[in-house]
């Protein structure tokens, strides 16, 4: 697909989107709306690899049959599942019943069937709880299906949901759907909603410019500039990653192979879930990534709290666009913690040094951070000009 369609599908998406949500607060509708997205890229990947595992058997259906070919494979091969999902939990580390998958789901909006919010509801909980094993855990906790604000009573909302469902299914049918381009749909989105959140875009969203940047940054080969970027990042870290974009960036940089693994905080559930979805939509194997959610300055997450230095995260790459001048109540056992002890502790009303420190602390001997911080800091008195 060429640059022009990927932009040509993204738009497309945020006019169904503008058009859809009506009275719907944005942020409420581009959960909704990005989930829907995650739901077809893992259905068209995994009915794309169960194609390639099942060859011939594959079954090849009439052009007015709306049914999944990959669903109709179930229903006549029952006794074959379990090996089935085994080998595809070794290629693409993920199973759905054929029930949940996204042209089952979208068969049920366009039939305005009145179990599609109940059907949504339970592929939901089984994606979370079953699909990837325990790795995915709440990953809709925040989409809630029953609210109010798709409608007063259940039927309402179910038609609210049959309407955007079919939108969406009707406006990407003629596009390709690899993981590059819903992935840069994804993406596109993500942009457009945050420009469409004023000053609070900044917590879950690094404009492409800036990201841009950082990755340059990052990747370039500063043994020897002039033979340009690294050939590969054993470890990267982004400890207020927001929706991925940034982390995703790097990898984009060095291409699919060129980091051993990508590691994420966040401390806002809902972002957390959209970085999660991101990483999975662009490709990255859950055995690729690790994103934890939980407050990076308290460093809650066992991983970066190991004191053993034989088996102390120490990563090649730091980025990171932290909240500029962040209020936080640092106690009084952070002063002697490993990130802050030979430095101090930033004041409660601008947390911009901490999240620096914080970077450095596993950052290895050779390794490079690029974050964004607020031109403030290079003027501040006290404790931070030390």
């Amino acid at each position: 697909m060429t640059e022009q369609q990927q932009k040509e599908l993204g738009k497309t998406l945020w006019d169904i989107a503008d058009q859809l949500r009506g009275a719907m607060n944005a942020d409420d509708f581009r959960d909704y709306m990005l989930s829907f997205l995650f739901l077809r890229y893992l259905s068209d990947n995994y009915e794309l690899a169960g194609n390639k595992e099942l060859g011939a058997d594959y079954p090849k259906l009439e052009e007015i049959d709306k049914r999944s070919p990959l669903a109709v494979w179930y229903e006549k091969n029952t006794e074959d599942i379990a090996e089935f999902e085994k080998q595809m939990r070794r290629k693409v580390h993920y199973v759905i019943k054929s029930e949940y998958l996204w042209s089952s789901i979208a068969e049920l909006a366009r039939t305005q069937d009145a179990d599609l919010l109940v059907t949504l509801q339970n592929g939901f909980k089984y994606i979370e709880n079953e699909s990837f094993g325990d790795n995915f855990q709440g990953l809709f906790s925040e989409i809630n299906l029953n609210s109010e604000k798709l409608g007063k009573k259940h039927e309402d909302r179910n038609a609210k949901l049959c309407n955007i469902i079919s939108k969406i299914a009707e406006g990407i049918a003629d596009f390709s759907t690899d993981s590059d381009v819903l992935g840069d749909a994804y993406e596109y989105l993500i942009g457009e909603f945050a420009a469409g959140s004023g000053k609070k875009a900044g917590e879950f969203y690094t404009p492409q410019q800036l990201s841009n940047i950082l990755s340059e940054i990052v990747t370039l080969d500063s043994q020897d500039p002039t033979t340009g970027k690294k050939k590969k990042l054993n470890k990267v870290l982004d400890f207020a990653c927001g929706s991925g974009s940034l982390l995703l960036n790097v990898r984009h940089k060095l291409g699919a192979n060129g980091i051993g693994k990508i590691y994420g905080q966040e401390s806002n559930i809902t972002t957390y879930n959209l970085a999660r979805m991101n990483m999975l939509l662009h490709g990255v194997k859950d055995s690729e990534f690790e994103i934890y959610h939980g407050d990076s300055l308290i460093n809650d997450w066992s991983l970066l709290n190991e004191m053993n230095p034989a088996k102390k995260l120490k990563v090649d790459a730091v980025v990171a666009n932290p909240p500029f001048s962040y209020r936080w109540e640092p106690n009084e056992s952070l002063s002697e913690d490993f990130r802050f002890k030979s430095h101090g502790l930033a004041p409660k009303s601008a947390a911009d040094f901490a999240f620096l420190l914080h970077g450095f602390g596993f950052l290895s001997d050779e390794g490079t951070m690029a974050i964004i911080l607020p031109h403030g800091v290079l003027f501040r008195g006290g404790a931070e000009s030390r």
